[in-house]
């Protein structure tokens, strides 16, 4: 038995109640305070923010519910990532190596540019690190300053995940010994986005998030303009605290519902339709992704381990639906084993991606062109802000404006760094053999990426912040890759002892060398044969 005093005014109530009567209490307590997360769609935004709640909210405090709505397509091109996606896996508790044998995913060091500047040419942008440590001086102005003394290596002999692509080998890093050339390498994933939905969805569900199949055929909003629920198309209806919008392109919480307008990008990025198709894996599939320039835009190849994923990204108003096919069917090395499907896209995103108790990823919050592979990343980042700022959901008023400013701006700011990084690819292109790229030379230049360019071209610095995507290795595997060359270095490199530093940079490439040779074959460390530590 346990004794309860309840005081109201001057009158002692004292109770006597059993010890199972409290448990119930308590238990009734903590149902009225549960906070009830809804989350529209299952796809590959939806998974990733129920995976992420789930890793990070206590089910007996929050109840979070996915609303299958697979009626809504997805982008659907490619399932190429960037090395934010395996950190991501990592916060989740998850095993890499695991992951990839169950979702059928290949090893990413790259991406292969091949003539993007019309003459036959190729450059490969690696993932993670460039070059050695020069006695504080930088690499990269170093390599500039051998290469007016005629020492023409490419810069991206210097970059361990290049050179692992080159040869095709691999191994994760973890494996590599201390103080190894190969140390700061980094790698992503291609993936079966299927697969990985299913993956992160049996995660969720292990931590008690409930997925429904349904989707929302009505939004009901409150008299402070929140949403309050959605009426499902199997006539029941779902009631939320806090609503994610993984919706798909239409929007139909963030746009339809609260009415945040979209804001496009197609001044600077005109391509706004792509045709995929899959074609039978080669018995040698390489580390990398492929992107090859075209007529009216350019082509992806993602080797996975059991298929090829091949399309082309293009204008409608360059090229019609018949002719892309054409373009894309002649670019293929095997007969597909689908037909092909159109998915059209608008570049840009939404003014609001944060409109009262609604959050959109994926899609539904904005689209750059797949060009880096970002899509994934721009998931995994809403829900990483999105964590950080967590709104108080017991609070009365659930609006946040202080909060949704402060996510809006820093979604932004990724948005915009992926779009300059993608026009980049454009803007230095020497191309001019088609209307499209005759086109693309008179196109506008966000000012932010025209400044950074001039910066780069008189003195080889950019303006790069801490939390970007897109590194200064990065930057420097593009441009030079598209044949911009600053015009000189930073004068403190005339200030070095250059007979020694150059021979550093030669001993470090040939170690690196070494190094990669040492390495399994990367169709060995695919298939499970042989994955042994570097030595």
């Amino acid at each position: 038995m346990l004794n309860v005093l309840h005081r109201k005014g001057q009158l002692g109530l004292r109770l006597v109640i059993s010890s199972s009567k409290v448990r119930k209490l308590v238990a009734d307590l903590k149902n009225q305070e549960m906070k009830k997360l809804v989350i529209l769609g299952a796809g590959t935004a939806g998974c990733v923010a129920a995976a992420a709640l789930a890793r990070q909210l206590k089910p007996d405090l929050y109840e979070i519910t996915v609303l299958d709505s697979s009626y809504i397509d997805g982008i659907g091109v490619g399932e190429s990532v960037l090395p934010s996606f395996t950190a991501f896996l990592h916060t989740l508790g998850l095993d890499e190596q695991d992951f990839i044998r169950q979702s059928g995913a290949s090893i990413k060091l790259g991406i292969q540019f091949r003539d993007w500047n019309g003459n036959n040419d190729s450059f490969f942008h690696h993932l993670g690190s460039l070059g050695c440590e020069l006695d504080g001086f930088d690499f990269f102005n170093c390599w500039l300053k051998a290469r007016s003394r005629g020492d023409l290596t490419p810069l991206q002999d210097y970059a361990p995940a290049a050179v692992m692509a080159g040869k095709q080998r691999f191994d994760l890093p973890g494996r590599f010994p201390p103080g190894s050339p190969l140390t700061g390498a980094d790698h992503a994933l291609l993936l079966e986005a299927g697969l990985v939905c299913r993956y992160l969805r049996d995660y969720a569900e292990q931590r008690k998030v409930k997925f429904i199949k349904a989707h929302a055929v009505r939004v009901n909003l409150g008299e402070r303009g929140c949403i309050e629920s959605l009426e499902l198309n199997n006539r029941e209806s779902v009631a939320g605290d806090f609503f994610i919008d993984c919706s798909g392109s239409r929007g139909l919480l963030i746009g339809e519902g609260l009415g945040a307008d979209y804001e496009s990008w197609k001044q600077f990025l005109p391509c706004d339709r792509a045709v995929a198709v899959q074609t039978p894996a080669h018995n040698v599939m390489p580390p990398y992704s492929v992107s090859t320039a075209m007529e009216s835009g350019w082509t992806w190849r993602i080797p996975l381990q059991k298929r090829l994923s091949s399309g082309y990204v293009f204008s409608s108003e360059h090229s019609t639906d018949h002719r892309a096919i054409s373009v894309l069917l002649d670019s293929l090395e095997g007969k597909p084993v689908r037909e092909p499907h159109f998915i059209p896209f608008r570049n840009g995103m939404r003014k609001q991606l944060w409109k009262k108790n609604c959050i959109a990823l994926g899609l539904a919050g904005g689209f750059l062109e797949p060009l880096e592979s970002t899509a994934f990343h721009l998931a995994i980042r809403g829900v990483e802000h999105m964590l950080e700022l967590f709104p108080n959901l017991h609070e009365e008023k659930r609006e946040w404006p202080t909060l949704a400013a402060e996510y809006d701006g820093r979604m932004r700011v990724d948005y915009e760094e992926i779009r300059d990084f993608i026009i980049l690819h454009y803007c230095t292109s020497r191309r001019t053999d088609t209307e499209f790229w005759r086109r693309r030379q008179s196109l506008p230049v966000p000012d932010s990426l025209a400044a950074r360019i001039e910066l780069f071209k008189s003195r080889a610095q950019l303006r790069v912040a801490d939390n970007s995507l897109f590194d200064e290795s990065s930057w420097f595997a593009v441009l030079t890759g598209m044949g911009v060359i600053p015009d000189s270095w930073h004068p403190f490199v005339d200030m070095a002892d250059f007979a020694a530093i150059h021979q550093a940079m030669q001993v470090y490439k040939t170690q690196l060398c070494t190094a990669v040779a040492q390495l399994p074959a990367y169709e060995d460390f695919v298939n499970g044969v042989s994955t042994p530590t570097v030595e």
